[in-house]
Parts: structure tokens; C-alpha cells; sequence
């Protein structure tokens, strides 16, 4: 009964495979075949050329923003949070790239509190009733599927959607609130809100309003929001500000005007303002050497005069705090907070570690993570991980290889090479040969050489512009230089092995059918045909029976065939050759050569990169986003206390498990109408216990922002911090 033994296991291999997520992997960026990749390059061209500063969806929004109920800019500010005792509330950033790592953070935000073992006591920090998020929701492009796949499953599977939500359902009028209640003060579970990132603007916001602003729930986060910007009123004088800085790095004025009316008519002098936005200006202008944001400065300088507290950005996927230092010097942001570890891959720390300026004040690094000296020892796996974190590349990365060097094959004068004694002489005629060969590239190739050139406009243009141009082109000359003396190298060693073979007769002894001699000697030897039949088929087919087994097995002996072809061009020149002969040719070598050379373009690809981010700080994003480190998760936790300071919590994973498994806790709890009121709210543990990110939480960074008493912004002290 094998056959039910068999249905029996592949049950149980389905079950099992049902027992667990279908998490998609880290985004490949260096990915040569990703169809995704090619739409996201799309998406952004379209994005520059058509939507920056032609049309602005946040213009679209202001028009149709409208009073209701009489009060106006029902759509954008909200208030209903602003009558509590206290608040606790999340914000993450960057999410929406690798199951694994999206679920982690999503599962802690999920839970009804988190304890908290500390040196001498623990701590329970209570789920936040509100949740921000700072942009950028799936990668590597805003699309149905990615929203779905990358964002709200990852959402859904920690903290349930309620049971009458429906995919396809559209929210034309929100705040949708739950069956029994009135208004949307009266709902008590989690909420979210959520601005939009550059990521989220490749495709002009379209798919932002429509999963966002026209949907009520993320998993089992209740969506209230209309509009991409908004402003929160909290208890005890505290405000959120969540700007859109769309692809301007800027708001438009529209929004300026907005939050301008909100601070002269609702924000009172005594109040303290949390502004949210995408991108943290203050580190990225201080890297690039640029100013941007001037309306979001002029707004904070200007208008809010000191009452900043706090500026939170995602975008960077790391953790950095900086606050401001006492000084005679007025100071417009107290604490400027970068939080980017959501979900996506890694961001270096150590690159924006001498930041210590924004509008004149002075700031000193209050935390990071992960640490300068890890963020610099992490980079070293561009050396050692590139290429087996990106294999795709090797596809892209060959080709350039074997274009560089494809006129210089065969190389036929290579006897000086083998005929020397000492192992320095052979290792002066192998670098005089790879010299001749380079001056033959320059002097009589177009291929190769267009090829060269093609690539050193790119690695050039590929270098941050911060550089001065002289700076540009010397980093791309020699990362160039780099892959193409290595191309050289790589083909005399291929050349130097074919021309090996060849005078030890293992290769080129009986001309292209080698392989098909040596199987006729088989055939008559051991397979004798006394009838004649092997004749008289070859007599019926026209002479097709041998002739397609013969020009098979040629296509089959790939070695043979180029070293009869190069021991014929170098003989009689390569004109001899017919175009078919001549593809063939270089089509046996480029199988050879391409395997040879995707470890090697991998391995100096990847230096460059590691020598660029540690030794010249440049290449940021490009050095990490080639690691696809799934690792180093956090978020940050906030608690407005009864007496109107604001507490803050960066709770951080070190490490994101890859395993997970039904949690039996969630499976045997009796479900309930709404999964924020269940004590097990998320669907999968880690397969692990020990590697579970509630056994493995801990906070990397605490201090206190204590409320706003009376701005004066020329005796504004440095913060209280813990």
C-alpha cells in the first residue's frame, strides 16, 4: 500500500508548509534580472519627469479639503485623543521589505504590553494606542502587489484585521468607525497613522490613497486619516505634526499654510510639537552639504518659535538620537530622533557620526544603533557576503567582464610565458603580455574599448556627488582600472590553459569531432552491426543519421571546439573564420570566461564598496543595500505621563529570526471580535523560543522630554535625559 503511504506524506508536508508564513525575502537592489527593479526605475523617471513640479497630489488634497460638520480641517486635524490622562504611542519607519524582519517589529507593536528585564528590576510598557508611521511601506515600488506582500501581510498576521473587513473594500467615508459607536472617540483599540516616503511617491501617491487614505484597517490598526499629511492634538499640550515631503524633500504651501493657520489659532505658547517627516534633513543635507526643507524650517523657526520638541524621520534604516547642547545660541529643536529600522535592510551609523549642527544650535550624539564600531565592521561584509548575497549580479557583472576583454581573444603567443625558469620571470612576461594586450585595446579595439569607456562614464556618474568632479573621476578611474586589470588577468589565465592543454595534446588533436571519432571507435568496437543496418539508415536519412549525432556532440564538447578554432585563427588569422564559426568561437570562450570572472567581479565590486564607506564615508546606501541585512529592528515607544513629560523608548531585536512556527498560545486562545483584545494577538513565534523577539527585545536608548513651561528660546536648556 506504498500509494497511501505516499498520500499520507504529502499531507503532511502540505500541512506543515501551511503551518507556516509566506514571507517574501529581502528586495535583491543589485539584482540584474528583477522586473521590479526596471518598474522602480520607471516609476522614478516617470515620477521626476512627470510629477515633480507638475503635478503635486498634495495640491489635490488641499483643494478637496473641506469643513465638516463646521469644523474645519475635519479631514487633517484630529483631536480625539487630546482628552486622556495619558498616551502611549509607537513610531516606526521603512517597513514592507522582508517578511521576516517587517513581522518582527509588527509582532512587538502588536503585543498587549512588553516586559522588560533591565540590570536590576524589569519593566512593562503597555501597547501604544496609537501608532505613526513615517513613510516608505513597501519596496522596492508602490504596487498592489508589494503593498499587500511586504506591508499588510506581515501587519495582518501579527495583529488580525477585524472579522468583517474585506480586501477589495474601499473606505469612501471615513473614519468608518466599529458597529455601536458614534464617533471615533469612543473606539478604544489601536490606531495608525501613516505619511507617505519617497518610495510611496514613485507612483504620484496612487497607490498610497488607495491602500491608506481609502482603507480603514492595517491588520488590526484602526486607519482614521483622509489626507497624506495630518495633525495629531494629544493629551497634556502635546502635538504631532506629520508632514508630506513627497519627492521635494519640502511641503508645498498649501500644507505650509495649514499648519501656519493650526499653530496661530489651536497651538498655544505653552505647548510642545513633535514634527514628523520622511527624510531627517538635518542629517541628509549635513552629509550632501546641501539645505533643503526650507519651508519645514521656516515653519519650525519662524512660527513655532522653540516649541519643537522633537523631530523624528525614518528613511535612514538605522537609529540615531542627537540633542541639543546648552548654549548662549537659541534652540528651535530640542532632540532630533532618526528611526528607519522598520523592516528594511540595514543603514550605516558611523558615516553621519560627526554631525553636530542644525540652525545654529549645537547637538551631540545621545545614542545610536547599531554602534559606530559595528556599523564599520559590518560594512566589511561587502568583502566576503557580496556575492552570495547577490548572485543576480553575476549575470550583469560577467558580461561587462568579457565585453572588456572580448577583442583580445585568442591570445597566440604565449610561449614566453611558459618557456621562462624562474617564477619571476614568468610573472614579468604574464604582466608584459596583459600590458600588450591592454595597449592592443586602446590602439585597434572598438568593442572592448567602448566597453571600457562605457563603464568608466558609469562608475564615474556612479560616485556621490558630494565629491568634487577631479575627486569623481579619479575614484572612477581607478575602481575601473580595478575590473579591468582583473579582466585582463582572467583571460591570459584562460588562454595560458588552453594554450596548456594544447602542447600536452588534450585539447585540438582531431579537429572539431573529437568527441564524435571517439564515440565511432566505441560504436564499432563493442557494438559490431555484421547487417549493414547503420548503413542503410545512413543511406535512408540521406546522411542526416551521423551528420546531426556528429554536429551534437560537438556543440557538446565545448573545449575542443575552441581550442581547434583559436589553433585556426591563430594560424590563419581570424578573417578565416566564417560568422558562424566566429559565434561559436566566442561563444564557447564567454561560457568559460563568465564562470571564471563572476567571483572576481563580485570580489572587487564589493571592495570598492567597503573601501568607499570606511575610508571616504560615501556610498551609504549603496555599500549596505548590497547586504540585505535583515538584522538590527527597532522602534521607538512613547509615553506622555500624567504630569505632561514625554517619555521615550527605543525597544530594538539585534537579531530577526528566519524560522516561525503556529503560536500554540494564539491557536488555543478563544478568539475574539477584535484581535487587539485578545492576550495573544499575533498568529507565529519564532521556531526558536530563545530567538522569539519578545525574549529578545531590549531598550538601546531612554530619555525624558518634559513639557514645554515658558519658551524662551535665548535660556533654552539642553534636555533632561535618563
Amino acid at each position: 500500500m506504498w500509494w497511501k503511504d505516499h498520500q499520507v506524506k504529502e499531507y503532511e508536508e502540505l500541512k506543515k508548509k501551511q503551518m507556516k508564513p509566506d514571507f517574501l525575502d529581502m528586495v535583491p537592489w543589485y539584482s540584474g534580472t528583477s522586473a521590479d527593479l526596471f518598474k522602480t526605475a520607471f516609476d522614478l523617471l516617470v515620477s521626476v519627469t512627470v510629477f515633480v513640479g507638475r503635478f503635486d497630489m498634495r495640491m489635490m488634497q488641499a483643494s478637496m479639503n473641506k469643513a465638516c460638520d463646521g469644523v474645519p480641517h475635519a479631514d487633517i486635524l484630529y483631536d480625539h485623543f487630546s482628552e486622556k490622562e495619558d498616551l502611549w504611542f509607537d513610531f516606526m519607519a521603512d517597513t514592507g521589505d522582508g517578511g521576516n524582519s517587517s513581522y518582527t517589529v509588527a509582532r512587538l507593536l502588536a503585543q498587549p504590553s512588553i516586559r522588560l528585564n533591565t540590570k536590576d528590576s524589569f519593566r512593562v510598557l503597555p501597547r501604544g494606542d496609537l501608532l505613526l508611521i513615517g513613510g516608505d511601506l513597501a519596496y522596492p515600488n508602490p504596487s498592489a502587489f508589494t503593498y499587500e506582500r511586504r506591508l499588510f501581510t506581515p501587519f495582518e498576521y501579527a495583529l488580525q484585521p477585524p472579522p468583517w473587513y474585506r480586501v477589495e473594500h474601499i473606505a469612501v467615508n471615513k473614519p468608518e468607525v466599529p458597529c455601536g459607536l458614534s464617533e471615533l472617540k469612543q473606539y478604544d483599540g489601536p490606531q495608525c497613522f501613516v505619511i507617505p516616503g519617497n518610495h510611496d511617491w514613485f507612483d504620484g501617491l496612487h497607490t498610497f490613497m488607495r491602500y491608506i487614505c481609502h482603507k480603514s484597517w492595517l491588520g488590526g490598526w484602526f486607519m482614521p486619516q483622509k489626507k497624506s499629511y495630518f495633525a495629531l492634538q494629544l493629551p497634556k499640550r502635546w502635538w504631532v505634526f506629520g508632514l508630506d515631503l513627497a519627492l521635494h524633500a519640502d511641503i508645498d504651501v498649501y500644507q505650509f499654510k495649514f499648519f501656519v493657520e493650526l499653530i496661530k489659532d489651536k497651538v498655544g505658547e505653552n505647548d510642545s510639537v513633535i514634527i514628523m517627516t520622511h527624510e531627517p534633513n538635518w542629517l541628509l543635507d549635513w552629509y550632501w552639504n546641501d539645505v533643503s526643507g526650507k519651508n519645514v524650517s521656516h515653519l519650525i523657526c519662524d512660527y513655532l518659535k522653540g516649541r519643537c520638541k522633537l523631530r523624528m524621520a525614518g528613511d535612514l534604516h538605522h537609529y540615531m538620537r542627537h540633542s541639543s547642547v546648552s548654549s548662549d545660541k537659541p534652540v528651535y529643536v530640542q532632540h532630533l530622533l532618526v528611526n528607519g529600522c522598520g523592516g528594511a535592510f540595514l543603514h550605516p551609523t558611523h558615516v553621519f557620526s560627526n554631525f553636530n549642527e542644525l540652525y545654529g544650535a549645537s547637538y551631540k550624539s545621545g545614542a545610536a544603533y547599531p554602534s559606530f564600531e559595528d556599523s564599520s565592521r559590518i560594512a566589511l561584509g561587502n568583502i566576503l557576503k557580496f556575492r552570495r548575497k547577490n548572485w543576480q549580479f553575476d549575470f550583469i557583472g560577467g558580461i561587462i567582464y568579457f565585453v572588456l576583454v572580448f577583442s583580445m581573444f585568442p591570445q597566440c603567443k604565449l610561449d614566453h610565458i611558459l618557456q621562462d625558469d624562474p617564477f619571476s620571470g614568468h610573472l614579468s612576461s604574464f604582466f608584459s603580455t596583459m600590458w600588450d594586450a591592454f595597449m592592443y585595446m586602446l590602439e585597434h579595439s572598438y568593442v572592448s574599448l567602448a566597453g571600457a569607456m562605457l563603464l568608466l562614464m558609469a562608475a564615474i556618474i556612479f560616485v556621490p556627488p558630494k565629491l568634487s568632479r577631479k575627486k569623481r573621476v579619479i575614484i572612477g578611474i581607478l575602481h575601473v582600472s580595478a575590473h579591468l586589470a582583473a579582466a585582463l588577468v582572467l583571460m591570459l589565465l584562460l588562454e595560458l590553459g588552453v594554450e596548456t592543454c594544447i602542447q600536452h595534446r588534450l585539447l585540438a588533436t582531431s579537429g572539431y569531432h573529437t568527441l564524435y571519432q571517439w564515440y565511432r571507435t566505441v560504436e564499432s568496437e563493442h557494438f559490431p552491426d555484421p547487417t549493414g543496418l547503420r548503413a542503410r539508415i545512413e543511406q535512408w536519412t540521406f546522411g542526416l543519421y551521423p551528420a546531426c549525432i556528429k554536429y551534437l556532440m560537438s556543440a557538446f564538447d565545448v573545449p575542443e571546439v575552441m581550442a581547434v578554432t583559436r589553433s585556426n585563427i591563430c594560424k590563419k588569422g581570424v578573417l578565416s573564420l566564417s560568422r558562424g564559426g566566429a559565434a561559436i568561437y566566442y561563444a564557447s570562450v564567454f561560457l568559460y570566461f563568465w564562470f571564471f570572472s563572476t567571483p572576481v567581479v563580485s570580489l572587487v565590486f564589493g571592495s570598492y564598496l567597503y573601501i568607499c564607506i570606511n575610508w571616504l564615508h560615501i556610498h551609504f546606501d549603496e555599500a549596505f543595500s548590497s547586504l540585505r541585512i535583515a538584522n538590527y529592528k527597532s522602534f521607538t515607544r512613547f509615553h506622555i505621563n500624567r504630569d505632561g513629560d514625554l517619555e521615550v523608548f527605543t525597544l530594538a531585536v539585534d537579531k530577526v529570526p528566519k524560522e516561525w512556527k503556529l503560536d500554540p498560545d494564539w491557536d488555543g486562545e478563544q478568539p475574539k471580535q477584535l484581535s487587539h483584545l485578545r492576550k495573544f494577538p499575533s498568529k507565529w513565534s519564532a521556531a526558536t523560543p530563545q530567538q522569539d523577539p519578545l525574549a529578545t527585545v531590549r531598550i538601546v536608548d531612554h530619555f525624558v522630554i518634559q513639557r514645554t513651561e515658558k519658551p524662551d528660546l535665548e535660556t533654552e536648556n539642553g534636555p533632561v535625559t535618563h
